[in-house]
């Protein structure tokens, strides 16, 4: 005589912990998705600013990321090129600015 009772309580445990096992893994997946996109966010800003002041880029740089909720992990300034890395959470992210200022043409209209 085989006494199959308390079998569903095991099944039951053990869907439960695989679905409390897929929320935890969806939840870092998602964080580490918002970090990566405020790391982007973070060291594009930085990278711009870090441009427009040049001689300053490391300290304007550490100031604009830190306000995005980056810690700067290096800047590079070539010329007029700077290149910054942002790291926020687990995410890391690189941004490239310039200092060049273009002048588009005049725009012009048609009048009839």
């Amino acid at each position: 005589m085989n006494d199959d009772r308390g079998q569903s309580t095991v099944l039951a445990v053990l869907v439960l912990a695989i679905a409390v096992g897929a929320l935890v893994l969806l939840a870092n997946l998602g964080a580490v998705a918002a970090d990566r996109g405020r790391a982007r966010a973070a060291a594009d800003a930085a990278a711009l600013a870090a441009a427009a002041e040049p001689d300053r880029a490391t300290g304007v740089a550490g100031v604009v990321a830190g306000r995005n909720g980056g810690v700067v992990e290096a800047v590079s300034v070539d010329g007029d090129q700077v290149e910054v890395t942002v790291r926020v959470g687990r995410a890391r992210a690189t941004s490239r600015a310039a200092a060049s200022w273009t002048s588009a043409p005049a725009a012009t209209t048609d009048d009839p």
